[in-house]
Formats: structure tokens, C-alpha cells, sequence
């Protein structure tokens, strides 16, 4: 069967490389290279042993190949054969070999001149590997070197994505996260428009040709009618990496990168910005962002909640409180919350996040997260579903209940007129309503029947602190709270306050 055609330009695995260099620094291998460049770019990604006389078909490209020379000729050993060292070579630069490992003994006492001849002919590093210096021991090595460099893209990776978001919050966000994506991939981060002019731009120029090219590649993802678009493109002009991403906003906007390199560090760094970028062109473009936008601004400037209803789309709303069940929530936690229950209404204060939803989104239960949920109300009654949603939600952690909705059928404290139910709420809480502590804690101590466990539960407070409170109420208000007469009258008195 005849050999397979080298390829053009073998694939490396897709793992951080380890500079050669850095593997001949290891004073514990003692390796010496003896021929082909000293390159400090040369990068290895892994090592591999083998004895074959022709390594061709068992490599992958990137490696440093480690032999002993076993399967030299016993002729060639002495230096002549440079043939046979040519050939061998050839197959190791063809196949994408990073590097050549020639260990001394048992087999040989030196290196092969020829084969030192062939390396530096073909410009492959040949290193020596000395006696007492393992091949397990140099695999060894560049894993050990690899996983650090490992963790330093990771940390590198991390660190770019929080000074993204950062950026992403300032007052101008578009100029910040182009500036902050230049620095973070040391290059020039360019924001195409749908008509292919460039909008904002942050870093380094690289070369005119590099610029226009740049600009083409960004032509190629833009969206168009006649064709599908990738998503992406990339190209290498005048030295400069170039990448191009397709912004999902669907109005043609297009991020360029241009820097001196291009690896998996840099093409996640490039796809976060990518993201934000999305998001914050698209809610520029679109309707409902600056309709909520407007919303905002208005109610910002004091009109009243009614008036601003009619631009988020909902006559009728809710309010939903969540918490979860274990951390403290963060602010993608609380974007991901507000996506699964169907709103980009959603506020994180306090270590819970609040939604408001139009009326026909039915909230449901979301693993990992307790919900309470106010009766469905109009705008101008927002403030009060937000209170009912509070303690909707501090009863569903108490009783360690997923969802917990907001009663909204009549009571008999409805057939009161109002006023006058108003008026006696006032005169029996008077002692205790200057304490907001004490009359929350006996809100919330009734709701649950008495419960002084599940009451400190609902309060985050111990339960010795809601002993006390419940004393002290008791003793202000003169009154037996063991009394199911008195519970229910003060039930009754608190819903109105």
C-alpha cells in the first residue's frame, strides 16, 4: 500500500504548546540540542517514543519524537548512511514533527554525525538526551510543562472575561470593551457597521494591507440576502492574525481582531467580546430594548407607573422574588433566571432577584431556586406586589417550598370598609409599628403558624431572635399571642399595614 501524501500543513492537538525552550532549561534532563535552529518560537505539544524506522504513520504533528536508535543500521552508526538519516528525517519533518530526541545508550555512545547532518539540512532541533535522563522522565516533563501552561490560559482567559464585563457596564460600553479586547490580545479590536464603515476601533493599527484585509474578511461573515454568511473568518496578512465575527443581532455589525497571534486563548477572549458586543448593539437597535429604555427614563423622571406600562407590552403583572437555595446569587445567575422565566425585567439587590412579568407568564418552579410570586396586579399597585412577592418568597424558604403564590381571593377583612379597617389596624399595631423588626417578625411568625424554627428561617435571623421578638411584641401590644382570637384579629390588623 503506498504512503499517504504528506500534508501540507499537519494539525497540532488543540493543547497549549510548550516552548522547547523551556524543556531545555530543565536542569533535571540535562537535554542539549546539537543541531537545526534555535528558534525560541519552536513549541512541541507533546512527546512521543519510537523506534520505527519510519515514524511517518504514527505521528500526529507537533510532537519531540524520542529514539535510541534502535532501528539504525549498524553501519550508519559509525556516521556514514547519511542517506538512510535524510530519509529518516524527511518522514519526521513531513509528518510535522516538532523535534528530534536521540538518547545515548544502550545503543549508541554518541549521536550519529549524519543524522546531525540531515537534522540541520531540514532544519529539525535535535536534542541529546543523555544516559541517566529518562524518556518517561521527558514525556514527563513537557505534560508538567504543559499543564502550567495550561493554567496560565486559563487565568488569562478568566481575567480577560471579568475586565470585559467590567468594560461592558461602563457609561460607554462599545469603546470600552473594544479598548479592553485590543489590550487583552495585544492587537487592534475594530467594530464594523452594516454598511462595512468602521464605527468604533480601539489599539495598534497593524499594516495598511493588514486594514483593508481586515475589512474584507469582515464583508465575508456580514449577512447577506444572496448568500449565507459564517459566522466567522479568519486570514494571516503581512504577519497580522486576522479574525472576523458575525454579530448575532441580525442588523449586520461585525467585530474585526487583528493581532500578532492567534490561539485557543485568543479566539475565546475575541468570542466573549463578540457576545457583549451582540447584546449591547442589539439593544441599541432593537424596539423592545429601547422601549424599555424609554420605560426606564421615564419613570426615572417621575411619571407615574401606568403611563410606562403600555411600552413593556403587559396590561396586567407580577412580581416574582427568588433566592437560591444554596450561594448567593450573581448577576449571570440572575440574567439566567430572568431568560428561563421569560423577562429582561429582573433587578439583583440584596441576594435576590426580582422579575417583573406580564401576567399571562406563569412563573414555575426553577431547580435550585425558591420563587414567591405577588398576585397579578396593575402598574400603579407595583410597590404593593413587590411586597407581596417578599413575603411570598420568605415563606417559600421557610416551609422549603419551591414556588409560593400570593392569595388573592376576598377575605372577610374585605367586607369592612376599608377606612375603618384602616383605622383600627392603626390603633391596635400602634405599639409596635415604630419597630419595623418586631412587625415583620409577627407578620411572618402568624403566617407560619406559630413556628419559631421556620419564622427564623424565613428572617435569616436565629431563633432565640424571633423568641425574643415575639416577647417583646406580646408584652407592647398586652395581649395573649397564645390566643387563636387574638392571632386572628392581629392577622387581620397587619394585612392592612
Amino acid at each position: 500500500m503506498p504512503d499517504p501524501q504528506p500534508p501540507s500543513a499537519p494539525a497540532v492537538p488543540p493543547t497549549p504548546p510548550v516552548p522547547l525552550s523551556a524543556l531545555l532549561a530543565r536542569e533535571d534532563l540535562a537535554l542539549r540540542q546539537i543541531a537545526g535552529p534555535s528558534d525560541r518560537g519552536t513549541v512541541i505539544h507533546w512527546a512521543h517514543t519510537s523506534e520505527m524506522a519510519d515514524p511517518y504513520p504514527y505521528l500526529l504533528g507537533g510532537e519531540l519524537l524520542l529514539t535510541a536508535g534502535v532501528h539504525v543500521p549498524g553501519a550508519a552508526g559509525s556516521g556514514t548512511y547519511f542517506d538512510y538519516f535524510d530519509d529518516y528525517v524527511s518522514r519526521i519533518v513531513a509528518a510535522g514533527g516538532a523535534a528530534l530526541g536521540f538518547g545515548l545508550a544502550p545503543v549508541h555512545d554518541t549521536v550519529p554525525p549524519a543524522l546531525v547532518a540531515a537534522c540541520d539540512a531540514h532544519a529539525l532541533p535535535l536534542l541529546e538526551v543523555p544516559p541517566q535522563t529518562t524518556f518517561s522522565g521527558v514525556a514527563r516533563a513537557v505534560w508538567q510543562l504543559m499543564a502550567q501552561a495550561r493554567l496560565a490560559e486559563l487565568r488569562r482567559v478568566t481575567e480577560a472575561q471579568q475586565g470585559l464585563a467590567v468594560a461592558a457596564s461602563r457609561p460607554d460600553p462599545v469603546p470600552s470593551v473594544l479598548r479592553q479586547l485590543a489590550q487583552r490580545v495585544t492587537g487592534r479590536a475594530v467594530l464594523y457597521g452594516p454598511d462595512g464603515t468602521a464605527i468604533a476601533s480601539a489599539g495598534r493599527e497593524p499594516a495598511a494591507e493588514a486594514s483593508a484585509a481586515l475589512a474584507e474578511l469582515a464583508a465575508v461573515v456580514r449577512p447577506a440576502t444572496a448568500r449565507p454568511a459564517p459566522s466567522s473568518a479568519t486570514d494571516t496578512v503581512c504577519g497580522s492574525h486576522l479574525a472576523a465575527y458575525a454579530l448575532g443581532t441580525g442588523q449586520g455589525f461585525v467585530l474585526g481582531v487583528a493581532s500578532p497571534q492567534r490561539d485557543p486563548a485568543d479566539h475565546t477572549i475575541a468570542s466573549v467580546a463578540a457576545v457583549l458586543l451582540s447584546l449591547l448593539t442589539g439593544e441599541h437597535r432593537s424596539g423592545a430594548g429601547a422601549a424599555r429604555s424609554s420605560a426606564l427614563v421615564r419613570l426615572l423622571l417621575g411619571a407615574p407607573p401606568e403611563d410606562v406600562a403600555p411600552l413593556l407590552g403587559a396590561g396586567r403583572w407580577v412580581v416574582v422574588h427568588a433566592r437560591p437555595d444554596q450561594q448567593v446569587p450573581d448577576a449571570l445567575a440572575a440574567s439566567a433566571l430572568g431568560a428561563a422565566l421569560g423577562s429582561a425585567l429582573f433587578d439583583l439587590a440584596d441576594g435576590v432577584v426580582r422579575v417583573l412579568l406580564p401576567a399571562d407568564h406563569e412563573p414555575s418552579a426553577q431547580p435550585g431556586w425558591s420563587l414567591g410570586v405577588s398576585a397579578a396586579v396593575a402598574p400603579r399597585d407595583w410597590p404593593a406586589a413587590d411586597t407581596q412577592a417578599a413575603r411570598a418568597l420568605a415563606r417559600a424558604r421557610a416551609t422549603r417550598t419551591s414556588v409560593v403564590r400570593h392569595g388573592a381571593r376576598p377575605s372577610l377583612a374585605d367586607l369592612v370598609q376599608h377606612d375603618e379597617a384602616d383605622a383600627h389596624a392603626r390603633a391596635l399595631l400602634t405599639p409596635i409599628t415604630a419597630r419595623p423588626a418586631l412587625t415583620e417578625t409577627l407578620r411572618t411568625w402568624l403566617s407560619l403558624h406559630g413556628s419559631w424554627d421556620r419564622t427564623a428561617v424565613a428572617l435569616s435571623v436565629h431563633r432565640n431572635t424571633v423568641r425574643q421578638r415575639i416577647a417583646r411584641c406580646a408584652t407592647l401590644l398586652d395581649t395573649d399571642l397564645d390566643d387563636p382570637d387574638v392571632r386572628m384579629e392581629l392577622w387581620f390588623a397587619l394585612r392592612r399595614i
